[in-house]
Parts: structure tokens; C-alpha cells; sequence
């Protein structure tokens, strides 16, 4: 195994992980926080909007059996990376849309990709994702890992993240893990 990390911003992080999990070569994910200045944040202070940093999910993939290409494909159709700062009902800079690199051969991975996803025309609107180099990564609190796993019968869980997962295994069924 050739094991390699990304983090990205598309939205609530419950959104990103219950997504990411179920893709083949991903090993784990990790929702937390970056972006931002305020030191060794806390949910509350990301809920705010004030502490600057971005929900998140860092993934740890196997490079021999996905590429960078291949995730970034799935982050730009399983969330809308034409919002600023939104996604859906979810308002604040917490919740922009960001690919965090962790060095240039990443950096030029993801903007090969966002100029591919724009050149298609996916989107009837500019994209606005950041790409920046990725500074401290925070996990985020025990409660929020595999949130969407042990909560799929919550409100917000069945309104937003549950039809993200809908999509993204109708859309990539051929990129499922063996058990999803």
C-alpha cells in the first residue's frame, strides 16, 4: 500500500465522510477543522463562523488503488463547489468549498481537475473552491466520527447527507467498496 492524505471542504463534514467512506482505495476518513487561526477549535467555535477554519474530511487513501483524479471527480459531483461559503441551508465560511494540498504535485492534481470540471460545464455557475496548501489539521470530536453511520435516522441526516450517499452510489457504483 502507498498510503496518501487529502482534506477536503465540501460542506458539513458528515456530508463529506459519510460520502468518502464508501469509496474503494479510501482507507479512512477523518472529519476535523483547517483553515482558520483560532488554536485547537471546538465545534461550537467552528459553528460561529468567526474561528476561520472549514469543516473538513481528511482522507487517507491507497495511491495504488485510487488516484487524487479519481477523488477529486467524486468531491466535484457530490457537492455544489459553486456556492460561496454554502452548501444548501449550511451558511458560513465553515462550510466553503476547498481542496487543502499537502504539496505541489497535489496542488497541480487539483487544478488540472478544477479546470477539467469547469471546461465540462458541469455547473451553470463559476466554481469558487479554494485550493490552499493545507496548515494544521484539527480532528474533529469523537461524536462526529461516522456520524451518518450511527444517525441515519436523524432529521438532518435523512434531509441532507442520506441523498448525497443516494447519489454518489448511483453516480459511482463502479468506485463502491466491496461492502457498500
Amino acid at each position: 500500500m502507498s498510503i496518501e492524505t487529502v482534506t477536503l471542504g465540501a460542506g458539513c463534514f458528515w456530508c463529506v465522510e459519510a460520502v468518502f467512506q464508501d469509496l474503494k482505495g479510501v482507507v479512512r476518513v477523518s472529519p476535523g477543522y483547517t483553515g482558520g487561526e483560532t488554536l485547537n477549535p471546538s465545534y461550537e467555535d467552528i459553528c460561529t463562523g468567526l474561528s476561520g477554519h472549514a469543516e473538513v474530511a481528511q482522507l487517507e487513501y491507497d495511491a495504488n488503488e485510487i488516484s487524487l483524479a479519481e477523488i477529486l471527480e467524486v468531491f466535484w459531483y457530490t457537492h455544489d463547489p459553486t456556492t460561496l461559503n454554502r452548501q444548501g441551508n449550511d451558511i458560513g465560511s465553515q462550510y466553503r468549498s476547498a481542496i487543502y494540498y499537502n504539496n505541489l504535485e497535489q496542488k497541480e492534481i487539483a487544478e488540472k481537475s478544477k479546470i477539467e470540471i469547469t471546461e465540462k460545464a458541469v455547473y451553470n455557475d463559476p466554481i469558487v473552491t479554494e485550493i490552499t496548501k493545507l496548515g494544521k489539521f484539527y480532528v474533529a470530536e469523537d461524536y462526529h466520527h461516522k456520524y451518518f453511520n450511527n444517525n441515519a435516522n436523524q432529521a438532518y441526516c435523512q434531509a441532507v447527507v442520506n441523498p448525497k450517499v443516494l447519489k454518489f452510489r448511483k453516480m459511482f457504483a463502479d468506485k463502491l467498496k466491496k461492502s457498500s
